[in-house]
Formats: structure tokens, sequence, C-alpha cells
């Protein structure tokens, strides 16, 4: 009973810049690793940036200081920020929250149903 909700995506041309917004809704207990996912046609999916914390991050080499992972727990959302895009970052993207459902003990991965990213000219 925990929903991610999307936004943000759609059509970039080179070097430009998105912004991808993640917010987790329901029955929500405690909120741990937040992260972005990303799959391009023919590929396998791949992480992008994950957040554990608010000061905690790790990236994919192959975003590394162009893409900027960040989170306000008190909305209980994540962000991807996106900057000098390539045409090779072309893919639908993911948000995953790894969370605590409330009144339980229970610890779920939670998926947002992705949001299409394509940078072209």
């Amino acid at each position: 009973q925990v929903q991610l909700v999307e936004s943000g995506g759609g059509l970039a041309q080179p070097g430009g810049s998105l912004r991808l917004s993640c917010a987790a809704s329901g029955s929500i207990g405690t909120i741990y690793t937040m992260a972005w996912y990303r799959q391009a046609p023919g590929k396998q999916r791949e992480l992008v940036a994950n957040i554990p914390s608010g000061t905690s991050t790790n990236y994919a080499d192959s975003v590394k200081g162009r893409f900027t992972i960040s989170r306000d727990n008190a909305k209980n959302t994540v962000y991807l920020q996106m900057n000098s895009l390539k045409s090779e970052d072309t893919a639908i993207y993911y948000c995953n929250a790894d969370i605590r459902v409330l009144w339980t003990s229970a610890r779920r991965t939670f998926w947002g149903a992705g949001t299409q990213v394509t940078v072209s000219s």
C-alpha cells in the first residue's frame, strides 16, 4: 500500500537539463535508501544513483559530475537533477525506494512506473 509517483520526464536536447521527481505516499513507516535506475533499449536495467541518507550518495560512473540525486524527507521525495545530457542517457527511468511499511516490521522495495527520458536534437 505504498505508491511512488514520478514526474519531470520528457524530451531534452544534448547538453540540456531535466529534473526528475518521485514522491512516495501510502502506508509509510520509514524510508531508507531511495534510488533511480534506468533501462535503455536493448540493455539491462542499471543503477543510476542512490541516496541512503540526506548526506550519502552514490553514482554510476557514466553520470558522475553530470547528475545529482537529492531527497526531501519531509516530502518523502527523491530528485534527480540531470545536466549536460547526452543521447546515451535516453532511457526509461525508474524510481526505487526501500521502505518499512507502517505499523509493521516489513521492509520492502517499491518501484515507480517509469518515466521516459529522451535526449535528441
